[in-house]
């Protein structure tokens, strides 16, 4: 993706190609030994940052709501939530699809950008693959605590037993089982599989005897030989190869836990590319929301440059059209089906009691962001960006929460009307699960290598070969 700077003279801005009038990937003056100190020196220091231990304390401090509301709920039971008959579905359902869709991102950039050969994706990959298996932690704290008996989740996996009682395949609750736990292996697989290089560097570079033992058990025995980078690029290929599917599957088969039910509102078959859609949406939303201050607080801002922040903006262009598309077709198909019930379920999600939430979500994934995203100077303007993934985050919470809410709250038959209000207990697990991901992600800028050095080291100059390049002396000089 070409990202073409302001019309300026190109020598003000080094950031900025003289030749071709883009923004750089990486800025110039680095080589392997600054990119090396750069990235490494976050990890290896011993000066922590007084900020990485307040937002460490923030977050985790956040995160008890977890513990004191998954407390609560194993002691009362799920009466204490606001899911009543008929919304049964409650905040549980919403932010377990909500989480899963953020975590979509991290895998689309490592696996689908790595087979296009991307190179822009290699500033932004790792820390977006940590977001990825983060938000499925925090996701699947959502269906286990829902289904009420936590201590008997076991029985949703296939496993040979003595009273012969096997899983119910035909239930999309077995089917998200399956579909997340080889998200999250396959996640987690190729996270590691990527460090393993840069793991050999913190290892020889650490001076203290426990971090040198900890991340030399990590590299596996890493040396940097031809034998290695071989059979490490062969790994990841691989591994993109499963990952790239998943990206399309995953949130497919969540969109069957609506699309297979005979209810208006979700028995439609636009529901699996939209929710696909919605949920790389939300992710490079969630990715620019980490981004951005990662890249102020760190001084990243010559690794993660506005190439990276644009192109991000370009995709969460294209993937929040298909979600407009996809309103669109809801609202069509409502109309064109002739069938009063899906008609009636349109009117009230948008002008029932609850239709604030229903504009709330097409003020804070259409409109705003489809208006304002198609202006370089506003894909390029890091404040804005940030406030924008905010709003993009915000609205995809209320897109799951219209899909889940107001589709049952008001279904068939009138004598079965009711309404849903979420509890406090609702809010503070949800707020819980939003500190929990604070917390792992502050230990991982801080004991992991955030950007990949490996990767970055390849894209320099230096590794080009052209006439008049540098020579083996050089690079090897730069490299001490």
């Amino acid at each position: 993706m070409a990202t073409k700077g302001p019309m300026q003279d190109p020598s003000v801005d080094p950031m900025i190609d003289p030749r071709t009038g883009e923004y750089a990937v990486i800025a110039p003056g680095h080589n392997f030994k600054s990119v090396t100190q750069k990235i490494a020196g976050i990890v290896l220091t011993s000066n922590t940052p007084l900020g990485w231990f307040f937002g460490l304390m923030v977050g985790g401090g956040v995160a008890m709501g977890v513990v004191v509301g998954c407390t609560w709920l194993f002691l009362k039971g799920v009466g204490i939530w606001g899911v009543t008959i008929p919304g049964a579905w409650g905040f549980a359902i919403i932010n377990f699809v909500w989480w899963i869709g953020i975590g979509h991102a991290g895998t689309l950039i490592s696996a689908i950008l790595l087979l296009f050969k991307q190179t822009w994706r290699n500033s932004i990959n790792r820390f977006a693959e940590a977001m990825t298996i983060f938000a499925v932690v925090c996701a699947g704290t959502f269906p286990l605590i829902h289904v009420g008996r936590p201590w008997l989740a076991y029985w949703l996996f296939p496993y040979p037993n003595t009273m012969n009682v096997w899983p119910q395949f035909r239930s999309p609750l077995a089917w998200d089982v399956f579909a997340v736990s080889t998200y999250a292996s396959i996640s987690i697989i190729f996270w590691y599989i990527g460090m393993i290089p840069d793991f050999g560097t913190l290892r020889d570079r650490a001076t203290m005897p426990a971090a040198k033992y900890f991340y030399g058990m990590l590299s596996l025995g890493w040396r940097g030989s031809t034998r290695h980078w071989i059979r490490y690029e062969s790994a990841s290929l691989l591994l993109a190869g499963l990952s790239t599917p998943l990206v399309l599957s995953v949130h497919t088969v969540i969109s069957f836990d609506f699309a297979v039910a005979a209810l208006a509102g979700w028995h439609t078959t636009i529901f699996p590319p939209y929710f696909v859609a919605g949920a790389v949406y939300s992710g490079f939303a969630m990715v620019l929301t980490l981004a951005i201050p990662i890249r102020k607080f760190y001084h990243m801002e010559d690794l993660v440059t506005l190439r990276h922040l644009d192109n991000m903006a370009k995709v969460m262009l294209a993937t929040g059209s298909i979600v407009a598309y996809g309103y669109g077709m809801e609202v069509f198909m409502a109309w064109f089906s002739a069938s009063h019930w899906e008609f009636f379920m349109m009117w009230n999600r948008m002008f029932g009691p609850m239709g604030w939430a229903y504009w709330i979500l097409i003020l804070t994934n259409i409109a705003i962001p489809l208006t304002t995203l198609w202006s370089r100077k506003l894909r390029v303007n890091v404040t804005f960006l940030f406030i924008l993934s905010l709003i993009v985050n915000t609205g995809m919470w209320f897109e799951r929460f219209v899909i889940v809410v107001t589709s049952l709250y008001r279904e068939y038959l009138p004598s079965s009307w009711g309404t849903y209000r979420a509890t406090k207990w609702d809010y503070m697990i949800y707020v819980g699960t939003m500190g929990l991901f604070t917390f792992l992600f502050f230990l991982f800028v801080r004991f992991l290598p955030m950007i990949p050095m490996s990767e970055i080291r390849m894209m320099l100059p230096q590794t080009k070969v052209t006439p008049g390049g540098a020579n083996a002396e050089t690079i090897s000089e730069e490299s001490a």
